[in-house]
């Protein structure tokens, strides 16, 4: 495996309430050197959750992405707030914007976006064992509750409305272990 690059200088580039854009100048161990642009990683991580019913339907939501300037199907996901561990935040995520708790929550796998251009990363949480329960969220509009087989999410990842990456992800890592546990047993 190659030696990691030396790190010469990190310079801020930009700042938003968002984002913090930073160049890092590095030298590679043939003594090559270069500068990269990042998004720099803030807070304290992402959730992700694949949650399903009694029913074996998947739980997403529809919201607006402002980035597509569209409305996109996708898993709950957000940040974790300071003093959460990622599978309380994941719980409280479900709470606010599908209106379920649950009492079975395991990590899947923390994936990145972007590891070559940002820093950031998400834990991808498969709950399940759901119970109603509603919590107030941050959303600036009532988000859309869509069901979905989850035996079926080869259709839904096939669908226009549904593009995001890590949600495509996180659904068949939750298959993945399903099946693993099914294995198991």
């Amino acid at each position: 495996m190659p030696r990691k690059p030396e790190i010469l200088k990190v310079t801020p580039v930009a700042d938003s309430r968002l984002f913090h854009v930073e160049a890092v100048d590095l030298r590679f161990s043939n003594g090559e050197e270069r500068q990269f642009e990042r998004l720099a990683t803030r807070g304290h991580g992402a959730v992700m959750v694949v949650a399903l019913d009694e029913d074996n339907n998947v739980q997403l939501i529809r919201e607006y992405a402002a980035g597509l300037d569209d409305y996109i199907l996708t898993l709950p996901k957000g940040l974790i707030d300071p003093g959460e561990t990622a599978l309380e935040a994941a719980n409280r995520e479900l709470q606010e914007e599908v209106g379920f708790g649950a009492r079975n929550l395991v990590l899947l796998k923390n994936i990145s976006a972007a590891p070559n251009y940002m820093g950031h990363s998400i834990n991808v949480i498969l709950a399940r064992d759901l119970y109603p329960s509603v919590l107030p969220g941050d959303e600036p509009e009532p988000l859309e509750r869509v069901t979905w087989p989850f035996d079926d999410i080869e259709r839904l990842v096939t669908r226009d409305d549904f593009a995001e990456g890590r949600a495509i992800a996180g659904l068949f890592l939750a298959r993945l272990y399903l099946q693993q546990q099914a294995d198991i047993s």
